[in-house]
């Protein structure tokens, strides 16, 4: 019995690795499939069928857009250019009499005003020639003395027979030679007088001075004429009222050309200005001077407005852009000028269908008015603009409409 009995735990111990064996696939196999169950509902869950119906069976809502016809103002049309800011006067200051310069009385950059020492020069060569100049008046005013008193004594001896007429005329020569160098003196002192007073070196008009070229203790050269030599002190140039230049093209001046003749009065001349990002057209000038003959080369014709800068805040050579008004007030179509995409060489704005499909359209634009932008062609009156919500717009694509309202403010809080 027992030998028996150790016979079966023996056989038992010999199949128990062989079960062991066949039982370790099927453990793998159960394990695959979880997993595979795991991914299985994973996918079901985020698949695009499964977003696009969530449980229940409900379908996903349509992207909303707020929508608007295009605002209607009655307004005239306008051309724009592009221009830059000028100096109605400037001028290099140069000295009129040479010598040391002794005195600088400004600050580069500086404001002058009219009549405001700039520069000085050495004046004691200048009192000198004036000193020289006084004396020889004094020399001639006592020739003249004498030659009128030996003129009246000739005149009485002829009276007396004691006298000849040739002495008389010979005292006459005398008297009007002495005349003549009086006033021979008398200019001498003028000139002198102006060296004197050219010393010291004025503003010619109020304006802004760029900087000094040359130092204290330097040896200039000055003269009353272009062609001498001189040398360039500094530069000083007017900054109220300024320029504003700018060229139109022939098809422009033509333009402008038609609605000057049609319209009278001065409105014609009102000039609307923006400077660097301004998109208002907020300064005003008043556009006076058209040339008379149109450049062959370009095709253009030069043309130029008058700004008040009374803030000093514009600055001759800065580039800017300007309005003038080209045809009568009439209906004009606005949209808020975020919403217009540029497409290649051409705008597009995005409107919604009847059948809320999102269409875009084809537009010209104009210029801004009151930050909206003008629509030229390309829009109806009742076209329903998308005016928020784009990201949401895709070509073709359907969406619900909200209805809402264009307005300058619009347009303003998307131009921030």
């Amino acid at each position: 019995m027992v030998l028996r009995e150790e016979l079966e735990t023996e056989e038992q111990a010999e199949k128990k690795p062989a079960i062991t064996k066949r039982r370790l696939p099927a453990a793998l196999w159960i394990g695959t499939g979880v997993t595979m169950i795991a991914l299985t509902a994973a996918w079901s869950k985020y698949s695009p069928h499964s977003l696009a119906k969530p449980p229940g069976g409900a379908a996903v809502s349509m992207p909303r857009v707020v929508v608007s016809k295009p605002l209607i103002r009655k307004l005239d049309s306008r051309l724009s250019f592009l221009g830059q800011f000028s100096a109605v006067s400037q001028v290099e200051i140069r000295a009129q009499v040479g010598g040391t310069l002794t005195g600088i009385f400004f600050k580069d950059g500086d404001i002058v005003h009219k009549g405001d020492p700039l520069f000085t020069i050495d004046p004691q060569p200048y009192q000198i020639a004036l000193a020289q100049a006084t004396a020889q008046l004094g020399v001639a005013t006592a020739h003249l003395e004498l030659a009128e008193q030996q003129l009246a004594r000739a005149k009485d001896l002829q009276g007396s027979d004691a006298g000849t007429l040739e002495n008389v005329d010979q005292r006459t020569g005398d008297e009007r030679a002495a005349l003549a160098s009086v006033e021979e003196a008398k200019a001498r002192i003028r000139d002198a007088r102006f060296d004197l007073d050219h010393c010291r070196i004025p503003a010619p008009f109020t304006g802004r001075i760029g900087k000094h070229l040359v130092s204290l203790g330097n040896l200039i050269g000055g003269s009353r004429t272009a062609n001498g030599p001189t040398t360039l002190l500094a530069t000083l140039v007017s900054i109220d009222p300024i320029y504003f230049d700018f060229d139109m093209s022939e098809s422009d001046f033509l333009l402008y050309s038609k609605y000057r003749e049609r319209m009278h009065g001065s409105h014609i001349q009102h000039a609307a200005l923006a400077v660097g990002d301004d998109k208002g057209y907020t300064l005003k000038g008043t556009f006076d001077f058209l040339d008379n003959v149109l450049d062959r080369s370009s095709g253009t014709i030069h043309a130029r407005a008058t700004i008040a800068n009374r803030k000093l805040g514009l600055v001759p050579g800065e580039f800017a852009r300007v309005q003038l008004v080209v045809a009568a007030p009439s209906p004009t179509l606005l949209v808020p000028d975020a919403i217009v995409q540029p497409d290649q060489s051409q705008h597009a704005v995005l409107t919604v269908s009847a059948d809320g499909s999102v269409v875009p359209k084809q537009v010209e634009v104009g210029e801004l008015q009151g930050g909206l932008r003008v629509i030229r062609s390309g829009l109806t009156a009742n076209d329903r603009v998308i005016i928020d919500g784009l990201v949401y717009a895709g070509r073709g694509a359907k969406v619900t409409t909200q209805d809402g309202a264009i307005t300058a403010a619009i347009a303003q809080e998307r131009n921030k």
